[in-house]
């Protein structure tokens, strides 16, 4: 893996107010904290599938590194259900079951968009799927949340399958089930050990796990700094291009101040400290934050423009 110098920031917009706000657009940061607008600002990707509307893009970068992997909700509130309650209320009882697809050597130049079915099928949404390199399966891990008519679609669980190419993926399984809704899982490894964010749906908090597999094995951590805590979503959580520092980005939307960072540099303790100096150019809404090298950083600048 080569040196990583720079952030790509994948995300849509979070007004709803306008066709293009639910696509996938991009941003990039030298410093992980001044974000700039790629593509003026601009979609990057649009959605011709489906509901024609994508939301939660979540990027990833190949395990042997050489390629990526971007796949998003296939949902489009503005487009079809209506941003009041009642059309929230539909799109979780009769939402697609499919995830929107996208692969790219370069990130610059982008494969057909795929959709593919892989809730259950009682399911009535496939809600902010990611992805993780499995290294006991030796494929990908992808995870999403889904309601389902068995209960009435009375409360989100966290689903998951695994796949080698992003085309054919294995029968879902349930992942995670608690009392409450969840949604929103962000994990990543470290070593032998992985961590996990999972927003508690029904008060609006986010809670960490540590484990010893991807499928499982995992403990919440009680000295998380924000457990309890109300108000965000959307967790995102990377690896700092230091080599030392661990950052959580939580989506604030219940103050309205967007993305807010968490630092650390012991992740198995979970304490993490508000940072400052956090800006974006435009409202994003629940993305993921890639590291890139300083040649990706220089072609995506070059081939998309950069809005200073």
């Amino acid at each position: 893996m080569k040196k990583t110098e720079a952030y790509l920031f994948t995300h849509f917009k979070g007004t709803q107010k306008t066709p293009d706000d639910e696509q996938v657009y991009f941003a990039v940061s030298k410093d992980g904290y001044k974000w700039h607008n790629l593509n003026g600002g601009r979609p990057v990707l649009r959605s011709t599938l489906g509901e024609g509307g994508v939301r939660d893009p979540h990027i990833m970068r190949s395990h042997d590194g050489k390629k990526f992997f971007l796949i998003a909700t296939d949902l489009y509130i503005y487009g079809k259900w209506g941003e009041n309650r009642e059309g929230w209320y539909r799109c979780q009882r009769e939402g697609s079951r499919s995830i929107m697809i996208w692969e790219s050597e370069d990130l610059v130049n982008w494969s057909e968009q795929r959709m593919v079915e892989v809730a259950p099928k009682d399911a009535s949404c496939a809600w902010a799927p990611e992805c993780i390199y499995d290294e006991q399966s030796e494929d990908y891990f992808v995870y999403w949340s889904s309601r389902c008519a068995f209960d009435g679609f009375a409360k989100q669980r966290i689903y998951s399958a695994h796949t080698k190419d992003f085309v054919t993926f294995t029968a879902p399984k349930l992942y995670i089930e608690r009392d409450f809704s969840v949604i929103d899982t962000s994990m990543i490894q470290d070593g032998d050990r992985y961590y996990r964010l999972t927003k508690n749906h029904d008060e609006a908090s986010i809670f960490m796990e540590a484990g010893t597999a991807a499928e499982g094995g995992f403990t919440e951590i009680e000295g998380f700094s924000m457990k309890g805590q109300t108000g965000y979503e959307g967790p995102t959580i990377y690896k700092m291009n230091d080599g030392e520092t661990w950052c959580v980005l939580l989506d604030a939307f219940a103050s309205d101040r967007g993305y807010q960072p968490f630092i650390t540099k012991d992740i198995e303790r979970g304490d993490f400290v508000p940072q400052e100096g956090f800006e974006t150019p435009d409202p994003f809404r629940h993305g993921t934050v890639m590291p890139i090298t300083a040649a990706e950083y220089d072609r995506l600048v070059k081939h998309y423009g950069i809005e200073e």
